[in-house]
């Protein structure tokens, strides 16, 4: 006789990034972390923040579940299995036919200390998620409820808005979008980051000066690179 399949698959235990590399994240923009990595790790742009303003925010350790359409199950998995600091990441494979999370779970997942949530799907009960308190990132809001049925799975490696994301992996978030950063290149990642944050400080202030075009353009416009007709 085979046996009923399990409703929820959980691997509990992840390496998690260090304090002092998750705090080099601290005041950076989802826009230098993309630069720090060739340009790429953010997530699909239709992913937007609850509320468009500075409390979309946040860094912090991805803890991951994926879900099932019009269920919700391996998402209180995830909140199970988060701790302080981290963010639920919650990947649905897109399905907005129903909301994987409302308003009475993001208010749990912020008495658990959870930093922030992050689906690919949508929410529901917008009054009351308006008053928890912590960024929320969806691809919209809807009143139709989910189940809890299972299967799903908690901290494994889960597709989210079109970026692989693990548990234990950073995930960075502000009025732009969301940035993941693995934790294999987290290291280089934050190397870059330094040099990210010189240059444009120095774009930056050349701009304010009254700066029109970069040098770099400039170079490239007169360089026989460019065809001039006329």
């Amino acid at each position: 006789m085979i046996k009923d399949s399990p409703i929820l698959t959980i691997r509990r235990n992840f390496q998690r990034p260090t304090k002092a590399q998750i705090q080099s994240f601290e005041s950076v923009s989802t826009g230098f972390v993309v630069d720090s990595q060739d340009g790429n790790g953010a997530l699909d742009y239709r992913i937007k923040p609850l509320l468009d303003d500075s409390s979309s925010t946040f860094f912090g350790v991805a803890v991951t579940c994926q879900t099932g359409p019009s269920d919700n199950l391996a998402a209180h998995g995830g909140l199970a299995l988060a701790e302080p600091g981290d963010v639920l990441v919650v990947a649905t494979g897109g399905y907005t036919g129903a909301a994987v999370i409302g308003d009475n779970m993001a208010h749990m997942a912020k008495n658990k200390g959870v930093l922030a949530i992050v689906t690919d799907g949508v929410l529901r009960d917008l009054p009351g998620l308006l008053e928890v308190g912590i960024p929320m990132f969806c691809r919209g809001i809807s009143p139709n409820s989910p189940a809890r049925n299972g299967p799903g799975t908690v901290g494994l490696p889960v597709t989210l808005g079109g970026v692989s994301v693990s548990s234990g992996d950073l995930v960075i978030g502000d009025r732009d979008g969301v940035v993941i950063v693995s934790q294999q290149t987290l290291t280089r990642v934050i190397g870059e980051l330094e040099e990210v944050r010189q240059i444009e400080a120095v774009m930056e202030a050349k701009v304010k000066d009254g700066l029109t075009l970069s040098d770099g353009i400039c170079e490239l416009l007169a360089s026989d690179k460019v065809r001039n007709l006329d």
